[in-house]
């Protein structure tokens, strides 16, 4: 016969009726073809189903590898915002520290001119005493003076 061979459950159907027909009429070979059918038909079937496992298994491989990329890229993206996080931070103490010694270096200033004009106004009160005290002791000499003229100068 120059039929061709269905596949699946249409196949293994046609084969049963062709065992069955041969089987009746005794006609051992269509019987034997019918065999031969469900056989294909089953092996077909069986092939169907492992060529779906096998893609089954080849999309949850895929599907585990596009995962297992994006973890890694999520990570090194993480990565990168971690190092701009921590670059960001280091700049901002940077800067604190910057303002903070200007700031320090402010406050030197201001104290060394205040420890200036301090030392500035201690010594302008001793001039003006020793000044003071000068003139006191001119005044004595001129009383001592007025009173014991004769002692030599």
């Amino acid at each position: 016969m120059a039929e061709e061979v269905k596949s699946g459950l249409a196949g293994r159907i046609a084969g049963k009726a062709k065992e069955a027909a041969g089987d009746v009429l005794g006609d051992d070979a269509l019987a034997r073809e019918g065999r031969l059918q469900q056989t294909a038909a089953d092996a077909d079937v069986a092939a169907r189903r492992e060529q779906e496992e096998a893609e089954h298994r080849q999309a949850q491989a895929d599907l585990e590898a596009e995962q297992a990329e994006t973890r890694a890229e999520r990570e090194r993206l993480q990565a990168e915002v971690d190092a701009e996080r921590r670059e960001e931070s280091a700049e901002r103490d940077r800067a604190a520290a910057e303002r903070q010694a200007e700031a320090d270096r402010a406050a030197a200033a201001s104290k060394a001119a205040e420890a200036k004009r301090d030392a500035e106004a201690v010594r302008a009160r001793e001039a003006s005493d020793v000044n003071r005290l000068e003139r006191e002791a001119d005044r004595a000499q001129a009383r001592a003076d007025a009173l014991d003229p004769e002692v030599d100068r």
